[in-house]
């Protein structure tokens, strides 16, 4: 019987040790494992800001470069415009201005001619039916 109880009290002691060592180890784990995950967390959110901050640059860069080509296609445009232009005044003639004038008076549409009188007024009455 002796036996069965000191084997009984040795079984309780250290079930009693084992549980208290338990206690101590959560008492002490559970705020390292809170700090552990804010400290992951934190460098989470670090790298998903570093992350947001390339790709914003990344878009500016764009951004930049399709200005570029924009301004480069713009100066282009401008650059024929005006070649055209120079074409354009070199084959202008008064004679030109007048035909295309009277051309287009014939294109069947009824128009209102204005001659100008001695005061430079036109003569609101003269209207040319076609």
């Amino acid at each position: 019987m002796k036996d069965i109880a000191a084997q009984e009290r040795r079984s309780f002691l250290f079930s009693t040790i084992v549980v208290v060592v338990i206690i101590g180890l959560l008492l002490w784990g559970i705020p390292q494992w809170n700090i552990y995950k804010r400290e992951m967390s934190g460098q989470a959110q670090l790298k998903e800001a570093e992350w947001n901050r390339q790709i914003a640059v990344e878009e500016a860069r764009a951004e930049k470069e399709a200005a570029s080509l924009k301004k480069d296609a713009d100066i282009i445009r401008a650059e024929g415009i005006a070649e055209a232009n120079k074409i354009i005044a070199k084959s202008l003639t008064p004679q030109y201005i007048t035909w295309k004038w009277v051309e287009g008076l014939h294109d069947g549409k009824n128009e209102v001619i204005y001659v100008p009188t001695e005061a430079n007024l036109p003569i609101l009455e003269a209207v040319r039916n076609v």
